[in-house]
């Protein structure tokens, strides 16, 4: 029975979420798995696999996201980030000086890798997406990230192989001959399963992400969301916090749901309202959900790159949170085919296990 160290970012519960599939999928090959995060993301992870060990592990102060000049306020942030991963290195080192792991998984923490024990890099993010005014910063970045991987014995990127139905699309790619070689694509890891169930919600609401644009978003939203017919489920994300209220007859809030309650609504919505993080995407992709609005997170470049994506590919309509009219803006969303059909997580999952980490454990 090999020993195993995951460790997701904790910007949002992404990255804690697309992890789960993996980390039970180890479970069940019998392996002993261990858990270092913080925050949101270690409250998700421990109600989520609960037979998991657990070590407090801070990562990056996040940024303060204002929105339109974002781009200003991350780069005076980037010495910040630079100190953080000196500060993360050192502690990985000394987690695992005082425990022997066989494999270690790094969700989005470069810091997070060792030099005597295989590590891998789980990241969709081979390529930043930045404005246009900065394209020349955005081409640096690509070899930036290509050395930061280069410490890792293999990067795993859940998407499909580049090329049409590719979810995350420039950004799951990379022109560096180098680092292709370490790169396996092992189709998407959605913490949710499509389930037999009656399409009874008119609409599901997830509101996700990092502050302050989270709140933001859910102080719209639930201006807005009465003014809509049908039955409405709102989601707000917020693991630490376990409390069902209602905000009219129709409409109901859970502040946190597990991931098979999440199933659950996601099978029984006929259409979903969302940020367009990447996690979210593949849930929606394994979901089978055809009908929806998204809402990427202001200055959050990524998700404004994947809504642009999404709709010249004619898959999904989006809008920008500051005009941000539902009635009107669910009215234009036909016509939009929702992502096409695409391997599942456990297909996908059970594939990772057998052409990678069984390699190491």
């Amino acid at each position: 029975m090999g020993s195993v160290f995951v460790s997701p970012l904790n910007w949002g519960l992404g990255h804690a979420s697309r992890d789960v599939p993996v980390i039970r999928e180890l479970i069940l090959r019998g392996h002993e798995v261990t858990i270092g995060t913080s925050g949101n993301a270690l409250a998700f992870l421990k109600k989520e696999c609960p037979e998991c060990n657990f070590i407090q592990f801070e990562d990056y102060p996040i940024p303060n996201n204002n929105g339109m000049i974002f781009l200003p306020t991350y780069t005076a942030y980037i010495p910040i980030l630079i100190k953080a991963y000196l500060s993360e290195r050192k502690k990985a080192e000394k987690i695992f000086s005082k425990n022997n792991f066989d494999l270690i998984i790094s969700d989005s923490r470069s810091g997070v890798f060792s030099e005597k024990v295989p590590s891998i890099q789980i990241t969709h993010q081979l390529h930043q997406s930045l404005p246009l005014i900065a394209w020349p910063l955005e081409l640096l970045g690509v070899y930036v990230q290509a050395d930061a991987f280069s410490k890792f014995t293999r990067v795993v990127v859940p998407d499909n192989p580049p090329g049409r139905g590719a979810l995350a699309g420039k950004l799951a790619n990379t022109f560096v001959p180098s680092l292709q070689d370490q790169i396996y694509y092992c189709g998407i890891l959605a913490s949710v399963r499509k389930e037999p169930a009656k399409k009874d919600i008119d609409y599901l609401v997830v509101i996700s992400g990092m502050e302050p644009q989270r709140t933001a978003l859910e102080k719209i939203i639930m201006r807005q969301i009465p003014h809509l017919p049908g039955r409405k489920v709102v989601l707000l994300g917020k693991p630490a916090i376990d409390k069902v209220s209602s905000l009219d007859d129709g409409t109901v809030i859970y502040t946190y749901i597990s991931s098979k309650e999440k199933s659950e609504l996601m099978s029984r919505a006929r259409f979903i309202i969302c940020r367009s993080g990447y996690t979210t995407m593949m849930d929606i992709a394994e979901a089978g959900l055809k009908s929806g609005l998204f809402i990427p997170t202001p200055g959050q470049w990524e998700q404004e790159y994947l809504s642009r994506y999404y709709e010249n590919e004619g898959w999904f309509f989006s809008r920008s949170q500051y005009g941000l009219r539902l009635q009107n803006d669910i009215r234009r969303t036909a016509g939009f085919s929702g992502f096409p059909a695409m391997p599942t997580t456990e297909e996908n999952v059970s594939n990772l296990y057998k052409n990678v980490l069984s390699a190491y454990l």
